[in-house]
C-alpha cells in the first residue's frame, strides 16, 4: 500500500469518528433522558466485545454524600505508598491526629500501576463535575472524586477475591500505623480523650529480658490472630493480669504494649459508673484495636472476699450480684456488681469489636476473687516483681549510656539480696548533674542499696528479740496477756 493509499484511509477513518463523535454530542444534548439511556447501554455492550479489560470504580462518597467511604479512604492510604514512586504529579494534605501530617496523595487524572501475585492492575484518580442546575453569579460545582481499577478479565476471581481484600486489609493498617493513639477516660457513660504520647517501649522496659521477649511474642501472636479466634468460635479479646507491688511498672507495661501494637488506650475508671447497663454502653463505644484498662482493680470495687462472704452471710444466695457498698451516700454510690464486670469481660457482650485487650492491674492479685481471674477470662498472668539484675542493665543503658562497668558486679550482689522497686533504681540513676556522672550514680545507688541491707538486718535482728523473747515468756509461763489460772471454787491461784 503506497503512500497515497495510507493517506486516503486515515482520512476516511477521521471522516467517520468526527460524524460518530457530532451524532454522539447530538444525541447527548437533544435527545431525551430515555434514549440516551439506551445508547449508553448498548454502546457498552457492544464494546466490551472487543475490549478485554474490567473495571471498577470506588467512589468517595456514599449514599447522599453524607459519609465518606471507607474503601475509598483505605484505598487512598494503600495507594499513598505506591503512587509516591510511580506518580509525576501529587496532592498534599494536611491530617490531623496523625504521625505524619503532611498526607500525599496522587492528583486527579494520574494513573500507577501495582502488581499482586504476579498480575499487573492499574489505579487511575479521577473526578466528575457536576455543576449546578440553579443561575448564579458565583455558581457551585460538586465534585464527586473516585479511584477506578483496571484489570485483565481472565484474573476476575483473584482481583474480585484475595486483591482487594489485601488492599482493603493494608490500607486500614497503615491508617492506624501513621494515625496519633489516643488515650481515653469515663466520666459515667461518656468517654473523652487526649493525645496518647508515652515513650514506653519493650527496648526500654526494665524486666528480664526472657519474660519480654514471652510477652512480645504473646501480643504478635494475638495482633496476627483473627482467623484462628473465628475458626476456634471465640471473641478475638485478650485477657492481661498484670501484678506486683507498686514501683515495679504495670503502668509502664501497658504504655508500651499500646505502643508495641499501635493501640489505644481506654483507662475505665470503675468508680465513675453508675450500673451494669452503663459499663456495657462504655463497652459497646470502645473501637477495635484498643487496650481496656482497669487498674488497681482491687480498690476500685468491692470484688475480694467474695467467697468467704458468701459462708458469712448465708442470705446471700448470689454474692457476685451484691451491688459494691456506697463510699458516700446512696445516690452516688456506683452499683456496678462482680457478675457485670464478668459479663463485661468475657460474656457476650464482650464480642462486640474484636481485636482487643483487656488488662487489669492490682498490687494484691490474692485478694481478688478467683472467678474474674481466671483463664479465659485474664488468659496471661504476668508478676512484674523487684528489680534484677538484667533489669538494673537496662535502666543503666536507658539513664547513663552504660553497658558495662567495674561498679556492675557489687550491684548484681546487693540486688540478689535486697528488694528495690525499678522505680526506686531509676530514680538513683537519675543524673543530676550535667554532663551527668555515672560513676557517681552508680556509687548512690550501692549507698541506698547498702542502706536498706543494714534497716533490713535490723528488722531481722529486732525480730529474732522478740521472737526469743516469746519464747522465754511461753516457757515461764508469763505470756503477757494471760489470764492466771483459778485453783478450786475459792478463787485462790
Amino acid at each position: 500500500m503506497n503512500k497515497s493509499a495510507m493517506g486516503d484511509l486515515l482520512a476516511q477513518l477521521g471522516s467517520v469518528l468526527a460524524s460518530v463523535m457530532f451524532v454522539w454530542a447530538i444525541i447527548q444534548q437533544y435527545f431525551p433522558y430515555n434514549i440516551r439511556n439506551f445508547f449508553d447501554k448498548y454502546s457498552q455492550r457492544f464494546l466490551t466485545l472487543f475490549y478485554p479489560y474490567i473495571q471498577i470504580t470506588f467512589n468517595e462518597f456514599t449514599g447522599e454524600r453524607f459519609k465518606r467511604s471507607e474503601a475509598y479512604s483505605a484505598i487512598e492510604t494503600y495507594l499513598g505508598t505506591t503512587s509516591s514512586m510511580q506518580a509525576k504529579r501529587f496532592k498534599a494534605d494536611i491530617i490531623k491526629n496523625n504521625t505524619q501530617p503532611l498526607a500525599l496523595s496522587m492528583d486527579d487524572h494520574e494513573e500507577v500501576a501495582d502488581e499482586f501475585n504476579g498480575v499487573k492492575v492499574y489505579w487511575a484518580s479521577g473526578k466528575n463535575i457536576l455543576k449546578s442546575q440553579s443561575f448564579s453569579f458565583y455558581p457551585n460545582t460538586d465534585e464527586k472524586r473516585y479511584y477506578k481499577l483496571t484489570f485483565h478479565k481472565r484474573h476476575r476471581e483473584l482481583i474480585f477475591g484475595p486483591y482487594l481484600n489485601h488492599v482493603l486489609k493494608e490500607g486500614r493498617e497503615i491508617k492506624v500505623k501513621n494515625r496519633l493513639r489516643k488515650l481515653y477516660t469515663n466520666n459515667g457513660s461518656q468517654w473523652s480523650h487526649v493525645v496518647f504520647e508515652h515513650p514506653a517501649s519493650f527496648q526500654t522496659l526494665a524486666m528480664d529480658p526472657v519474660k519480654k521477649q514471652e510477652i512480645v511474642d504473646d501480643l504478635t501472636t494475638f495482633s496476627n490472630a483473627e482467623e484462628f479466634y473465628n475458626r476456634i468460635g471465640r471473641a478475638w479479646k485478650r485477657g492481661y493480669l498484670l501484678y506486683g507491688p507498686p514501683g515495679t511498672g504495670k503502668s509502664t507495661m501497658i504504655a508500651a504494649m499500646a505502643n508495641f501494637l499501635c493501640y489505644d488506650i481506654y483507662d475505665l475508671e470503675l468508680t465513675a459508673v453508675k450500673d451494669n447497663t452503663e459499663l456495657r454502653r462504655l463497652l459497646i463505644e470502645t473501637s477495635s484495636k484498643s487496650i481496656i484498662v482497669i487498674e488497681d482493680i482491687d480498690c476500685s470495687m468491692d470484688l475480694t472476699g467474695q467467697r468467704k462472704k458468701e459462708k458469712e452471710e448465708p442470705e446471700e444466695s448470689d454474692p457476685a450480684k451484691k451491688p459494691v457498698k456506697p463510699p458516700e451516700s446512696e445516690s452516688k454510690a456506683s452499683k456496678v456488681t462482680l457478675s457485670g464486670l464478668l459479663n463485661f469481660v468475657d460474656g457476650l457482650w464482650s464480642a462486640c469489636g474484636g481485636d482487643r485487650l483487656i488488662v487489669f492491674t492490682t498490687n494484691h492479685v490474692e485478694k481478688l476473687d478467683p472467678a474474674l481471674i481466671r483463664r479465659g477470662r485474664m488468659d496471661k498472668h504476668i508478676e512484674l516483681s523487684y528489680c534484677g539484675f538484667e533489669a538494673f542493665r537496662v535502666l543503666a543503658r536507658n539513664y547513663l549510656y552504660l553497658e558495662t562497668h567495674d561498679l556492675f558486679e557489687k550491684i548484681r550482689e546487693l540486688l540478689e539480696e535486697i528488694e528495690m522497686t525499678p522505680a526506686d533504681v531509676a530514680e538513683n540513676l537519675m543524673p543530676k548533674t550535667s554532663p551527668a556522672d555515672a560513676e557517681g550514680c552508680l556509687r548512690s545507688l550501692i549507698e541506698a542499696l547498702e542502706k536498706m541491707k543494714e534497716e533490713k538486718m535490723k528488722e531481722e535482728e529486732e525480730r529474732r528479740k522478740k521472737e526469743s523473747a516469746e519464747t522465754a515468756a511461753v516457757e515461764n509461763g508469763e505470756i503477757k496477756g494471760e489470764k492466771p489460772v483459778e485453783n478450786g471454787t475459792n478463787g485462790s491461784i
